[in-house]
């Protein structure tokens, strides 16, 4: 029988690249708990920075979505100026990649109100982390309904008023109940 992967950890990086090719986001995936132990690709700074270039180098003209690079498989998606790459064991499952890679995408999309581009992902790059912390933890891809990430990740806006409730607030409506009770006894 095939060696079957039936691990759920599924992803090995995540990378954000300009359209130069430099890393604008790059999260790399080592969990110790992995069923085939901790991996040692791509541990260096070094290391990472050689594969995102050859990895661009290859991906930097909008083509296909799914290669096989440096014996992994990177899925990725051009936006405007960035490039978003999702980079797997060549095992894993790409059409399980591609979903997850488009609602990452569509996420992403959704908390910064325009299409993505590098300028609106550095000045939102906490949203866009807690994006990226929803969709994937540790390698395990947990979700792949983009609605439900961006409503998870959005901040409350600031035109929403807050209601304080304190003592004088609660005895304010106590009268108020109050006078409405008296008038509506007085009244029959």
């Amino acid at each position: 029988m095939a060696n079957m992967n039936l691990s759920l950890y599924a992803l090995d990086a995540f990378i954000v690249l300009d359209t130069e090719g430099n890393r604008v986001i790059a999260k790399y995936y080592h969990p110790k708990a992995h069923p085939n132990g901790a991996s040692t690709a791509l541990r260096t700074l070094k290391d990472q920075r050689a594969f995102e270039k050859g990895l661009w180098a290859k991906t930097k003209t909008p083509s296909k979505d799914i290669i096989l690079y440096d014996s992994h498989l990177a899925i990725y998606r051009h936006s405007l100026d960035v490039i978003l790459y999702f980079i797997a064991g060549p095992a894993e499952n790409e059409l399980l990649l591609s979903v997850a890679l488009n609602c990452m995408h569509d996420a992403m999309t959704m908390l910064l109100r325009n299409p993505l581009e590098k300028r609106g992902i550095m000045e939102n790059l906490d949203l866009i982390l807690l994006c990226l912390d929803e969709t994937i933890d540790d390698g395990i891809i947990v979700d792949t309904d983009s609605a439900a990430i961006a409503s998870r990740v959005t901040r409350p806006r600031p035109d929403t008023t807050e209601i304080i409730i304190n003592e004088q607030s609660i005895f304010s409506a106590y009268q108020t109940v109050k006078q409405k009770m008296q008038k509506s006894i007085g009244q029959l």
